[in-house]
């Protein structure tokens, strides 16, 4: 995964920690652990935080696997666990650049007038389709529901 650019051959380096106007951007913070400086001092106590932050990580992620198929913000979920790592782990900190530079490619792209053109098109069609199926099944069976049983 090529999180630093679109070009072939360049890779993400970690940079050190710059600030701008005195306020560290979110994208200028370099990578590598957000510890605590005493818990980062003593390394059994550094393993543990690793260990809890993977954990909780862990346990936030796969709520959010869980709520993918019920009603529930699962894509919201599973981000927010990413979030909890990437606090303490550099693959989990790139992962999350690299998804917000998509989503923001993807949220120009929608903003683009031929693609806003075209999915106004392509959703007028689809419920064009759907209202000449419900049509169709209104005029077939009517609105009585065919799984509804009379009584004998």
């Amino acid at each position: 995964m090529n999180t630093g650019s679109n070009e072939p051959g360049e890779v993400a380096v970690a940079t050190d920690e710059t600030e701008v106007d005195g306020v560290k951007g979110d994208s200028e913070q370099g990578l590598g652990s957000r510890a605590p400086e005493f818990v980062k001092a003593r390394r059994a106590l550094h393993l543990s935080w690793q260990v809890g932050v993977f954990v909780i990580g862990l346990a936030i992620v796969v709520t959010g696997i869980i709520l993918l198929p019920l009603p529930g913000p699962g894509w919201v979920v599973i981000f927010g666990g990413m979030a909890v790592w990437a606090t303490e782990f550099v693959w989990a900190q790139l992962v999350l650049r690299w998804t917000k530079r998509k989503v923001t490619e993807a949220a120009q792209r929608a903003l683009d007038p031929k693609v806003r053109r075209r999915n106004i098109i392509l959703t007028t069609i689809g419920l064009v389709i759907v209202g000449v199926l419900l049509g169709i099944y209104l005029w077939k069976f009517g609105i009585v529901m065919p799984w509804k049983i009379k009584d004998q």
